[in-house]
């Protein structure tokens, strides 16, 4: 684990009739909180953002850690624990530890007549000494903020009180002041670095979170846009080919005329296969199956191409007899020839008689 120091809010303090000092606290704050790349481990960066979940700063195993613990004068040179508590605590933190908003606030008792004593005259700026561990990745928070790093594991040492701590002045023992400076913290916006405090930065952060929001909002409704321009182009495209190829079918009236006296010629070479039939509606193709079937039955015509139904509908046409060659043929012809038939059988008869 790593120690931080934290600097934080303190309010509400009064001196007790035994001369004690009781104050609230706020410390432990969720969110990004910036460090120097030397203060966590990485010299080589200049500063750190690290994201505190509210998962992690509010864990019950991490509120316990607060109750008990001495509050300093000044932070100490090492981690204060039972072997050196004597030496540098000058008072704890009491067992009401709670919630507050982003914060967990504290209450605090300051019992070294000293230390009181350099309250009252002006020392009223507090830290937190603490330990944590460090997970190494890179995200953004819901809020659109960039962090570097994620806090676990939160530990509380002790509680510092200092002349100027790391937050400013903002952090104070019962700052009632009207003069008193602030906390500030050096923000970048469009590649400039600027100074303001802490309110001044979280309200740039906020709109510039807005300002993406509405840079998002924008690209996605003209990526949508220009979706909905390429779908309508492209039904465009498809309707002029459609139109393209209807014009390419139409008839002239040539065509047309011979087209008509194909059908014409179709259904009259059908009609001497299937008596009575009715074509119309029908297909070329349609009445070619129905010329074959009647011909040849349906098991003709079952399942084959329209090559095959072509050809045997030409075979069936050719194979039809000729209707006035068949009459004819079979029918018997007599002619009226005034007796001269009759007359030449007598003829040929006579000498039998004789």
């Amino acid at each position: 684990m790593t120690l931080f120091i934290e600097d934080t809010q303190l309010k509400d303090a009064r001196i007790t009739k035994d001369g004690y000092l009781i104050a609230s606290v706020l410390c432990a704050r969720t969110g990004v909180q910036d460090y120097l790349g030397s203060e966590v481990g990485k010299p080589d960066q200049p500063r750190v953002s690290i994201y505190r979940p509210d998962s992690a700063v509010f864990a019950k195993d991490s509120l316990a850690t607060f109750v008990g613990k001495p509050t300093t004068d000044d932070h100490p040179p090492e981690l204060v624990n039972a072997d050196n508590w004597s030496k540098y605590a000058v008072g704890a933190i009491g067992e009401e530890v709670m919630r507050d908003g982003e914060y967990i606030r504290v209450p605090i008792t300051l019992m070294d007549a000293e230390i009181v004593q350099k309250v009252m005259d002006g020392k009223r700026e507090i830290s937190m000494g603490y330990e944590m561990d460090l997970q190494w990745r890179d995200g953004v928070t819901d809020s659109g903020e960039h962090y570097d790093a994620v806090m676990t594991n939160l530990k509380i040492n002790h509680l510092a009180i200092v002349d100027k701590g790391r937050a400013g002045s903002r952090a104070r023992i019962g700052d009632k002041r009207k003069d008193s400076p602030t906390m500030t913290r050096t923000i970048t916006l469009d590649g400039i670095s600027i100074e303001t405090t802490d309110q001044g930065a979280q309200a740039i952060e906020k709109l510039q979170s807005e300002k993406q929001a509405l840079s998002d909002a924008q690209q996605n409704a003209k990526q949508a846009h220009d979706t909905a321009i390429a779908t309508k182009d492209a039904e465009l495209a498809a309707k002029d080919a459609e139109i393209a190829e209807l014009k390419k079918e139409q008839l002239t009236d040539e065509q047309l005329d011979a087209k008509v006296q194909a059908r014409a010629e179709l259904i009259g070479k059908a009609s001497t296969l299937v008596k009575d039939a009715d074509f119309k509606g029908k297909s070329d193709a349609e009445i070619m199956k129905a010329a074959v079937a009647a011909v040849r039955g349906e098991d003709a015509i079952k399942e084959k191409s329209a090559a095959y139904i072509q050809a045997a509908f030409d075979l069936a046409v050719e194979a039809k007899p000729d209707a006035f060659r068949d009459a004819m043929s079979t029918r018997k012809i007599s002619a009226n020839d005034n007796g001269q038939d009759d007359y030449e059988q007598r003829l040929s008869a006579a000498w039998r008689s004789a």
